[in-house]
């Protein structure tokens, strides 16, 4: 059975969610410039052992744009709270990982389980390149088409005709412009550090990411690795950042034998 939701939280905003499955609850996070189409390869899969929920972060696929600052956290809380779901486990990619592992740090009691796809983490520095100064103009003149266009060069290695190509360029075009809204409103006050923390986590993790996602993403998932006391990692060919579209099998796959 499927279910969609539109979720009030605190602050005004609504969060856009699909539910479906039954089992032990999972819910699923997107990254940057994306929206919950991501997971659309993957969710049937995990529906049939799993309690699904996958929802739009502020501002991006179905859920309301934000007209004043909001917190990815809170937002997260709010959906847990909304389905009454004590202790999921949570799967991120990207940004939709940073957000997970702050809120496993936050909330160690209501995480059991944690996914880190392609993940970035809070307080990494990451190296100047071409790429993020390239990144840091588009944003600063809030250049949509500039935006969208170095997402796919950067982050859709693998271009349009690999596996999930036409639904990655219609996802990142169509919301190029609300992230740029999004990301303006966007608070984490005070800073989160969550790699200056993370042997703290003794959450159970999973760490994938692709073998043609960008270098710097690699680097972070060896050190998450390598760090976080629990966590087991796998690194998957024909993948660049969009993997659950790219190899979808495969990471299900990992997906249900690490919620198991």
């Amino acid at each position: 059975m499927r279910t969609e939701h539109e979720i009030p939280t605190p602050d005004g905003g609504r969060l856009w969610a699909d539910r479906r499955g039954a089992g032990t609850p999972v819910v699923l996070l997107h990254g940057s410039g994306m929206d919950s189409r991501l997971w659309d390869a993957v969710v049937p899969t995990l529906a049939r052992h799993h309690d699904v929920i996958r929802y739009d972060a502020r501002g991006l696929g179905r859920s309301a744009p934000p007209d004043r600052p909001f917190d990815d956290l809170a937002d997260l809380r709010t959906v847990l709270d909304h389905f009454r779901l004590t202790r999921p486990a949570l799967v991120g990619l990207s940004m939709g990982g940073e957000t997970a592992l702050d809120f496993t740090l936050a909330h160690p009691d209501r995480v059991a389980a944690l996914a880190l796809i392609g993940a970035s983490v809070s307080g990494h520095d990451w190296p100047p390149s071409p790429d993020t100064t390239a990144y840091a103009e588009a944003r600063r003149r809030g250049d949509a088409t500039a935006l969208a266009a170095l997402e796919l060069s950067v982050w859709a290695a693998l271009g349009r005709t690999a596996p999930g190509g036409d639904l990655i360029e219609t996802m990142i075009t169509e919301n190029a412009a609300r992230r740029i809204t999004s990301e303006h409103h966007l608070t984490g006050a005070p800073p989160r550090d969550a790699e200056s923390h993370l042997a703290r986590i003794t959450t159970p993790t999973l760490i994938v990411h692709g073998d043609h996602d960008h270098p710097e993403i690699a680097a972070i998932a060896t050190h998450l690795t390598a760090t976080i006391p629990a966590a087991t990692s796998h690194r998957l060919p024909d993948a660049d950042h969009y993997l659950p579209l790219r190899t979808p099998e495969r990471l299900s796959t990992l997906l249900l034998t690490h919620l198991a």
